[in-house]
């Protein structure tokens, strides 16, 4: 991939909202070529969409994030594609990564409730065949998301300085 490709993607990655004729000048090049390496990209499913940050606590929205690790038993010719996939299609799930260490998948899930997400994992992830394992972890605070810090420390104190 050329520079120009990479460039627009690390800009688009912080800011999806940008001018396409801003970035043409911050990339050198015209409005016209930006947005043709971008439709490009689209189509080729490198840019695979865009997304809006929220600080859903701000927003006053009552929402629960959960960290799940799925430890799973892989099948022959598909390893964990198919059990991912299965577990992908929950509208429920937000990520599903394959890892490594002790567990095979951690997936992140939103609920309006504990009780919701505990429920998710007990009767419908724990439930699934081939998973062997979960283990459930709550975030009770996000302090960066995406790259994007989500609370902001004490103001600086200024120290009264007297002759």
């Amino acid at each position: 991939m050329d520079g120009l490709r990479i460039e627009i993607l690390k800009y688009l990655e912080k800011n999806s909202r940008v001018d396409l004729a801003e970035l043409g000048v911050l990339m050198g090049v015209d409005e016209v070529t930006v947005a043709n390496e971008i439709a490009d990209m689209e189509k080729k499913k490198i840019i695979c969409g865009y997304h809006t940050l929220i600080d859903w606590d701000k927003a006053g929205v009552e929402a629960v994030t959960a960290l799940i690790e799925v430890k799973v038993t892989p099948q022959r010719n598909q390893g964990f594609d198919r059990i991912a996939e299965r577990i992908y299609n929950y509208d429920e799930v937000r990520s599903v990564y394959l890892i490594s260490g002790g567990y095979d998948l951690l997936v992140t899930l939103e609920g309006k409730t504990l009780k919701e997400v505990s429920h998710f994992v007990s009767e419908r992830l724990s439930t699934i065949q081939d998973v062997v394992g979960t283990a459930t972890y709550f975030i009770l605070k996000k302090y960066k998301d995406h790259g994007t810090i989500m609370v902001r420390g004490r103001e600086e104190e200024r120290i009264l300085v007297t002759p």
